[in-house]
C-alpha cells in the first residue's frame, strides 16, 4: 500500500474530495524543484478522473509528449497499478485508456512547446486537463487547453516551477487565484519525504542568488546580477591528460559580433572545455570569412577526430561551409532560458568543466548578467558569445542523455 506522503502532498491528493476544498475549479501547485508536487499531482488527477467520470476524455500536457511520459507517467504508473488501475497505452495515438472498478476513461497526451501547439488540442472536449510545467508553455496553448474543459464538473490542474513575477501565468492565475476559484498550494523541498535532510541541505549549499530563491525556496523572483552567480575558482580545473574518449566543438558564429568556438573532450563521463577560439572583429579591426573560420576550427581541432560540431542554427552559410569540409555538423538548440538552466545544472554537477586554458569564457562568466530593466527573464546581449557556445554544447549534451540530466531541468528546469 502507498505510504509516506507529506502533509502538503496529502492536500493535493484529497482536495477534490475534501468538503472544504472540493468546490474549487482548479488547483495550482508551484514551488521548488524536487519538491514532490508532480508525482502526487498526477496520482491525484487519475484518482479524481476515475472516481468522478465514466467514458470521458482528459488531457495530460507538458512541454512535449516525451516530457509527459518521463516526468509524469513514468513515476505515477507503478503507483496506479499498485492501486488496481489498468492502463492500456497506444503510443502511436498518444492515448491511454484507463480502467478501474468498471469505469473507463481516455487520456490524451499533448505537447505545448510553441504557439503552433494550440492547434493540436483545439476541438477536443475534455472533462479535465493536467498541465505539467504550465509556466513553460505558451499562453495560447494553456488557454486553449483550459477552454476545452466544457464537461460539467471539469477541473483544471496546474503544476510549475517559478519564473519571474512578470510572467503571464503568475499574473493571470496565481495573482488572481481567488477570482479564478483556484486552490493554490506552494511546495518546498521539505514537502518531499523522499529527499533526505542531507540532500536538501546539499541543494541549499550549492545554490545562491536567483538560483537559490527559485530552485530551493520556489519563489517567483526576477533574476538579478550574474547569470551563473555560483561559478567560482573551484569550478576551474587543469586540462586532464589525454587521451580523451571523444571530442566535440561548439560554435557561436559572428561576423560583426565576436565568434567563439569551444573544444570539448570527454574523460570518465565528464566533458572538459580544454581549449577555445575567440575572435572579436571590432577589436581586431577586420572581419573573417566563413572559409577562414573553418580553418580556425580545424586548427582548434588539432587533428583530433571530432564527433560533431554544434553550431548556432542561424549561421546557415557557416554550417554549409563546415559540411563541405567534411565536418559532422548539427544545429544547436537555441532556447536561451532553457539552455541557461541546463548549463547551470551541468556545471553544478561537474558534468561539464571549464579548464584553465580558456580565458575568454572565464572572462565572460564574470560579465554575463541578467537584464533587470526588461522586467522578464532576459539576459543582456553582451559578453555572451562564449556563454552561447557553451549553452549550445550543454543543451545538445542534455538532450542526448535525457532524462539523466539535471533533475529534469531540460524539460522542466527552473531557476
Amino acid at each position: 500500500m502507498i505510504s509516506g506522503f507529506s502533509p502538503k502532498q496529502k492536500e493535493v491528493l484529497t482536495w477534490w474530495c475534501d468538503p472544504g476544498t472540493r468546490d474549487y475549479e482548479a488547483v495550482i501547485c508551484d514551488g521548488a524543484v524536487r519538491s514532490g508536487k508532480t508525482m502526487c499531482m498526477g496520482l491525484s488527477f487519475f484518482c479524481w478522473a476515475m472516481a468522478t467520470f465514466q467514458k470521458r476524455q482528459f488531457a495530460l500536457c507538458g512541454r512535449s509528449v516525451g516530457g509527459v511520459q518521463r516526468n509524469l507517467l513514468n513515476p505515477v504508473r507503478p503507483l496506479l497499478e499498485e492501486l488496481g488501475f489498468e492502463l492500456e497505452e497506444r503510443r502511436s495515438r498518444n492515448q491511454i485508456t484507463v480502467r478501474l472498478a468498471g469505469r473507463e476513461n481516455t487520456f490524451y497526451l499533448f505537447g505545448g512547446k510553441d504557439e503552433a501547439s494550440a492547434a493540436a488540442i483545439q476541438g477536443i472536449t475534455l472533462a479535465g486537463v493536467l498541465l505539467d510545467e504550465a509556466a513553460l508553455m505558451p499562453r495560447s496553448f494553456v488557454e486553449q487547453a483550459v477552454a476545452r474543459c466544457s464537461v460539467e464538473g471539469s477541473r483544471v490542474w496546474f503544476s510549475c516551477n517559478p519564473e519571474g513575477p512578470g510572467h503571464w501565468f503568475f499574473r493571470e492565475w496565481i495573482a488572481r487565484r481567488e477570482e479564478k476559484r483556484a486552490l493554490y498550494l506552494h511546495f518546498t523541498m521539505w514537502d518531499n519525504p523522499s529527499l533526505s535532510r542531507e540532500t536538501i541541505l546539499r541543494y541549499q549549499r550549492q545554490f545562491r542568488g536567483s538560483f537559490y530563491r527559485r530552485f530551493v525556496l520556489g519563489e517567483w523572483t526576477t533574476p538579478e546580477g550574474l547569470v551563473y552567480d555560483f561559478f567560482g575558482l573551484d569550478y576551474i580545473q587543469p586540462i586532464p591528460a589525454e587521451p580523451m574518449e571523444c571530442w566535440r566543438i561548439s560554435c557561436d558564429y559572428g561576423t560583426v559580433n565576436p565568434a567563439s568556438f569551444g573544444l570539448w573532450g570527454r574523460k570518465e563521463g565528464i566533458w572538459y572545455r580544454v581549449r577555445e577560439f575567440y575572435f572579436d572583429s571590432k577589436k581586431e579591426g577586420c572581419q573573417r570569412t566563413d572559409g577562414e573560420y573553418v580553418q580556425e576550427l580545424r586548427r582548434l581541432a588539432g587533428g583530433r577526430s571530432i564527433q560533431r560540431v554544434i553550431v548556432d542554427p542561424s549561421a546557415a552559410s557557416f554550417l554549409e561551409a563546415l559540411r563541405r569540409e567534411g565536418f559532422p555538423v548539427v544545429k544547436a538548440r537555441n532556447d536561451v532560458l532553457s539552455g541557461i538552466r541546463t548549463t547551470a545544472e551541468l556545471l553544478r554537477q561537474r558534468r561539464i568543466v571549464i579548464c584553465e586554458d580558456c580565458p575568454d569564457i572565464l572572462r565572460e562568466f564574470g560579465l554575463y548578467r541578467w537584464d533587470q530593466r526588461s522586467g522578464t527573464d532576459r539576459v543582456r546581449k553582451e559578453f555572451d558569445h562564449a556563454m552561447d557556445d557553451m549553452r549550445y554544447f550543454a543543451a545538445d549534451l542534455a538532450a542526448e542523455t535525457r532524462p539523466a540530466a539535471a533533475v529534469g531541468f531540460v524539460e522542466r528546469g527552473r531557476f
